[in-house]
Parts: structure tokens; sequence; C-alpha cells
């Protein structure tokens, strides 16, 4: 059996293909359906515990894909926030020298986890200014009343 990080350069080839096919809007396309169809524990956890199922979920998720990452929780303030160091799914297409990795891969970061958590009550900031050595950074604070 092969392991989900195997496909990690295949969805890139994915996601340039549907820009080629259909533009940026394609690529959106398809992470919205992705989000909506199968990102409910992260919806279900944030709702049923506020921004600590932000916590719950990530140090799941990042632990499953041995990310090496620093999360923040503050539940008083409304504050979670993941630094992510070095990230696997990017460090292996970086690492990949027979494909160029797909411009706004890291993007999916930001489009995915947006459209659960803003609609919630929560503002979402991605910082993706080092995506070419594979980090990032997510902020994620409750609005008002969140």
């Amino acid at each position: 059996m092969i392991s989900c990080t195997d496909f990690i350069p295949a969805y890139s080839e994915l996601f340039r293909t549907l820009e080629n096919l259909g533009g940026v809007a394609a690529v959106d396309n398809f992470w919205n359906d992705l989000s909506d169809r199968f990102l409910n524990n992260l919806r279900d956890r944030v709702t049923a515990h506020g921004i600590r199922g932000c916590w719950d979920y990530w140090s799941h998720t990042l632990n499953e894909e041995a990310a090496d990452f620093t999360m923040e929780l503050d539940e008083d303030a409304g504050l979670f926030r993941i630094t992510m160091h070095k990230c696997p799914s990017k460090g292996r297409l970086l690492a990949c020298g027979h494909i160029e990795p797909y411009h706004g891969y890291c993007r999916h970061c930001d489009v995915l986890y947006r459209r659960v958590l803003e609609p919630l009550g929560y503002e979402y900031t991605f910082d993706g200014s080092g995506c070419d050595q594979a980090r990032c950074a997510i902020t994620i604070r409750a609005r008002h009343g969140a």
C-alpha cells in the first residue's frame, strides 16, 4: 500500500492541469469542493469547542503528517497560530528533481481552511511568504462573538 505522501507530486500536477484547463478559478473550485466535502471534522470541532477545536484538529493532522511545526493557543484572546517550520508536503515537492511544484501549491491551505473557518466567525490569515522554503504561518482569530 502506498502512503498519501506518495500522491503529493500527483496533486501538484493535478492543480497545474486544472489551471491549464480552466484557470485559477478551476483550481479554487476544486479546493472549495474538497473543503465542503471533506473538512467536516474541522468544522465540527470548531463548532463544538471554539478556537480549541483548531488546536485539536491540527494537533492530529500535523503530527500524522510528521510536520515540523509550532502551535500556539490562547483561548482567552481567541487566538490560534501554526508556524510551519518545514512542511512535509511542500518539502517533498521541492526535493523532487523531476517535476516543478505547481506555483500555487501552498495556497490550498489558505483556500481549504479559510472556507471552513470564516463562516464560523473567525478571521483567517495565511502567510505564504516562506513557501519557497516549505515554511508558512496560519493565524486564526475569533471575531467578536465567535
